[in-house]
């Protein structure tokens, strides 16, 4: 996981003073409610601007160990894997092998990552940019590239996308709310920044994984662990083989007493 924090100044020290890059991360802080952090605004203004673009590797340059942005084609995609962990939790994980023109590398995405592309319609064709990802030395000594706290990922479907069936109900659960994972933030296909978490509600002795999409992300944050919330207008997905809770602009999330 990466540690370090990244000086997004540098990169457009030229385009405004330090005063105007602080004011305008400030501004953005409080306009997306403070779902994600000040450095993770940084990077996406500094993108904004362009300046990410003078950081794009090729993919034949990178090495382990490092930090890098990369832009390249998805070659294959793996299915989503679900494994349990030593303290008996769950995960997943899905690999994607992306190429540029100089060469190619394992995308790797962990748990809520996987929903940057699970809401989109990504098949082998489809460009993806990653921004500030962290390489190690994949399992079959293949170079891999991995989403670390300040990484996102911005993708351009194809033309032609893969099917996916999505089934709109009007399921509800209700429960204890007793996980919230960490936000993530994402490009959508407008370019305008969306965000994206994932929750665990307990019903009785069941736990049950949610996929929360924008407002619902901010609603959730009203909502303390431990405390009781209702969920209406579910939506269920059929994810490669798999199916999905998610909870978008025609969900609700109320506390209850």
């Amino acid at each position: 996981m990466q540690n370090t924090r990244p000086d997004q100044y540098t990169l457009i020290a030229d385009l405004m003073t330090k005063q105007e890059f602080t004011r305008e991360v400030q501004a953005r802080f409080l306009r997306y409610d403070r779902l994600i952090d000040k450095d993770t605004i940084g990077l996406l203004l500094v993108d904004e601007l362009g300046r990410n673009k003078q950081s794009v590797t090729q993919i034949a340059k990178i090495t382990t160990n490092g930090e890098y942005t990369v832009v390249g084609t998805v070659r294959s995609l793996s299915d989503v894997r679900t494994f349990t962990r030593k303290n008996g939790r769950g995960g997943r994980v899905m690999n994607l092998d992306i190429g540029d023109e100089t060469g190619s590398c394992r995308l790797v995405l962990w748990n809520n990552d996987i929903e940057y592309i699970t809401s989109k319609d990504i098949t082998p064709g489809s460009r993806v940019k990653v921004i500030n990802g962290y390489t190690k030395q994949g399992y079959d000594g293949g170079m891999e590239i991995n989403l670390g706290r300040w990484s996102m990922l911005e993708v351009t479907p194809t033309e032609t996308p893969g099917v996916r069936e999505q089934q709109a109900t009007p399921e509800s659960l209700s429960g204890i709310l007793i996980r919230k994972q960490a936000t993530k933030v994402f490009f959508k296909d407008n370019g305008d920044v969306g965000f994206v978490t994932t929750i665990t509600v307990k019903e009785h002795d069941r736990e049950t994984d949610l996929t929360l999409w924008d407002r619902c992300v901010k609603d959730i944050q009203l909502i303390k662990i431990g405390e009781k919330v209702t969920i209406s207008n579910i939506t269920k997905k059929q994810v490669n083989g798999s199916s999905e809770l998610h909870v978008n602009g025609t969900g609700v999330i109320r506390k209850q007493n």
